[in-house]
């Protein structure tokens, strides 16, 4: 199974979004939120490009003493994912002899939060994926309503025709 950084996020965001995703149920592109997203990307780091390295997509790289794996994302809402996923490139980076920092860039807020990759943060990075591959390889979970599913892409699939509740 290949698991990329966005399911790792998906892992901790939802996990019928993960399950959904993994099965090539994409309902992002439709959804102008993630439009949005991907412009300010767009506009705010111009120069640089994504790097894929294998199973995994960086938003992008900076070498200097160290090498700075950079994610971006609209807002710290999700800070959680964001820094899980983070920590897996930086695992994955690890595992093929790269040792490397990572920077979550938020720059609505213009904040960035420094990620290093630590023995404890490896194991919970390695049960992640573990868990992950449980979720996917499983029945789709039941959708669980939480605070962010009406701005998810994947509402209308999840809840459409229900009432609120």
């Amino acid at each position: 199974m290949h698991i990329t950084g966005v399911k790792v996020s998906y892992y901790y965001i939802c996990h019928t979004k993960l399950w959904l995703f993994s099965h090539d149920i994409s309902m992002e592109k439709e959804n102008e939120l993630v439009s949005l997203g991907k412009l300010l990307h767009e506009k705010s780091y111009r120069s640089h490009r994504e790097v894929q390295i294998g199973d995994i997509a960086i938003d992008f790289i900076r070498s200097g003493d160290k090498i700075e794996v950079h994610e971006i994302k609209k807002s710290s809402k999700m800070e959680k994912a964001h820094r899980m996923q983070v920590l897996y490139y930086l695992y994955y980076l690890k595992k093929r002899g790269i040792e490397a920092v990572g920077v979550i860039d938020y720059p609505k807020a213009k904040r960035r939060v420094h990620v290093e990759l630590g023995p404890e943060d490896e194991k919970e990075v390695e049960r992640t994926l573990e868990d992950i591959k449980r979720v996917v390889d499983g029945p789709m979970p039941k959708p669980k309503r939480k605070g962010i599913c009406r701005k998810c892409a994947y509402y209308e699939f999840c809840f459409g025709g229900e009432n609120e509740e």
